[in-house]
């Protein structure tokens, strides 16, 4: 069905995407922002429920509310870590919110599709699940048209609905920054960091049952 050099292409783009936190202005084309929505929104989801939406913020007063409510979250988690590990929390760069010339904001209807979503009703939160492929997809799309694309993560959902004027009953599910880089990352940010490391796959497979591992 594909060929070699497809499948090596595909590798390549998921073994070379990175959460990136620096960005050049430089506008990105419509029709590319067009190409990765798209991406997102042939992701799978149950039920076919198709729950995401998204917010595009290219207005900088928008962009510098939202880097506010990061950085506030991001100060208020710092507490939870000793001096040493709060220092290298704090230098995690929440810049990139401002520095990038379009934030999506991937927002999930858990409403969509009505009372009653082939395998939802058993599994709620396969909705998030449904999101999370669809920004998976966009990420990867984004990788592929030499685009970088940081993730933010710090921030209460309180504040991203009051900023963007998301109704109460839909999730703000990510803020994801697009743009060009001049600093793509050869690997994680956090891995770089030496905050984490990669974890061997052997000890992350199972066989049969939880703990058994493969002979």
């Amino acid at each position: 069905m594909f060929t070699q050099q497809e499948q090596e292409a595909l590798y390549k783009v998921i073994y070379t995407r990175r959460d990136v936190r620096t960005f050049l202005p430089d506008a990105v084309p419509k029709e590319t922002v067009m190409k990765l929505l798209n991406a997102a929104h042939h992701g799978p989801s149950v039920g076919f429920m198709q729950p995401w939406n998204f917010i595009l913020i290219t207005e900088n007063t928008v962009k510098e509310r939202l880097a506010w409510a990061a950085d506030k979250e991001r100060r208020a988690l710092a507490i939870h870590y000793e001096e040493d590990r709060q220092d290298e929390f704090l230098q995690l760069k929440i810049e990139g919110l401002k520095q990038a010339p379009l934030t999506i904001c991937i927002t999930c209807d858990p409403t969509r599709g009505g009372s009653h979503v082939l395998g939802r009703n058993s599994i709620p939160e396969t909705d998030i699940l449904s999101t999370a492929c669809a920004i998976q997809n966009m990420w990867l799309a984004a990788t592929a048209e030499g685009l970088a694309m940081g993730w933010v993560s710090f921030y209460k959902k309180s504040d991203v609905r009051d900023i963007l004027q998301i109704p109460p009953h839909i999730e703000p599910v990510a803020l994801l920054s697009v743009g060009r880089t001049e600093h793509y990352p050869t690997q994680p940010i956090l891995e770089s960091a030496n905050w984490e490391k990669r974890r061997a796959i052997e000890g992350l497979i199972f066989q049969d049952t939880w703990g058994h591992h493969a002979d």
